[in-house]
């Protein structure tokens, strides 16, 4: 019974544990996108918090902690994807990330999400509906 016991909390921690995921966020143009991101990061229960934008973005403010790491999105695509990977390395401390590409251009999207895979780093995209927060 002890052991079992032992067994079930071990595992309620690991599901815990596992189930708190790391939000990284663009925050770019777009109206009303940092409404979605403040909303996300918000209502989540996230493990840790990195949003990246332009000088513009150091604007945004929250209740909740986060790191803010400042790019410069008028960079070509593989100089934005290499600036986005140099200071996203170290940073993540899992294997998998959710994303929140809300906010931003194509090229802005592409150059994050190449960076994250070669950080390496799985990708989850999530949204805020007004069902919540979704995994997509």
């Amino acid at each position: 019974m002890f052991l079992q016991t032992q067994f079930l909390q071990l595992l309620l921690v690991e599901w815990v544990f596992l189930n708190k995921m790391e939000l990284i966020a663009l925050l770019s143009t777009g109206k009303g996108t940092w409404a979605q991101v403040a909303g996300l990061l918000n209502q989540g229960e996230w493990d840790n918090v990195i949003i990246l934008g332009s000088n513009f973005a150091k604007q945004f403010t929250s209740s909740k902690k986060f790191e803010f790491i400042k790019v410069d999105t008028d960079k070509k695509l593989k100089d934005l994807k290499d600036e986005f990977l140099q200071k996203l390395k170290g940073k993540i401390r899992g294997t998998e990330v959710a994303l929140s590409i809300a906010s931003g251009d194509g090229k802005e999207h592409m150059a994050l999400i190449s960076a994250l895979l070669s950080v390496p780093a799985g990708v989850r995209f999530v949204a805020l509906t007004k069902d919540g927060i979704v995994y997509l």
